[in-house]
């Protein structure tokens, strides 16, 4: 297995190791981010001998949080993404409500007008599902992890919702649900 080198924007290496492999980026990139921020009296702090190791480890424990943050917003997002491909699925290959001329079963006009507006009440629900995705892009486009993960689940609750809601659909269709 080879591995492949991508370039995020914030100039981070991320390697990618064989198929179905988690992103993984070197803690190193977050340990020389935060030793490159570190002030004027840290600086000077660091010249106090024993000081300075204290310090080195402290960087250390953060960065490797970092770390963890963004492997459990991968998993997170690999969940939503897995989510919201099962909906749309299901959603594209849904029942129409039509019935042709011989069918056995008839769709009389009322039934259809009722299923057409609940189709339209499901894609208004879809507006609220992308405008979570994009509140979630957004947040992962400028580096705010803590808030990508609450962008997740925002996400996830509108999918969910959707996804209720369309479970529904097949009474509608039925004529069990007014």
């Amino acid at each position: 297995m080879g591995f492949d080198t991508l370039k995020s924007n914030i100039g981070q290496e991320i390697w990618i190791s064989g198929k179905g492999s988690k992103l993984s980026q070197p803690s190193s990139s977050f340990y020389d981010r935060a030793k490159s921020q570190t002030n004027l009296q840290e600086k000077i702090m660091l010249l106090i001998p024993g000081f300075h190791g204290y310090k080195e480890r402290e960087i250390r424990r953060e960065s490797d949080k970092l770390n963890q943050g963004i492997n459990d917003t991968w998993d997170d997002t690999d969940h939503l993404m897995a989510r919201l491909d099962r909906v749309v699925e299901r959603i594209n290959h849904s029942e129409y409500g039509y019935a042709g001329f011989f069918d056995v079963t008839k769709v009389k006009e009322p039934d259809l007008d009722r299923m057409m507006d609940y189709d339209m009440q499901l894609l208004q629900m879809t507006d609220s599902v992308t405008t979570a995705v994009q509140g979630l892009k957004d947040s992962v486009d400028n580096g705010r992890v803590q808030e990508a993960k609450g962008k997740i689940s925002d996400a996830l609750k509108a999918v969910d919702a959707l996804e209720t809601a369309y479970n529904g659909r097949k009474d509608v269709i039925l004529g069990v649900q007014q």
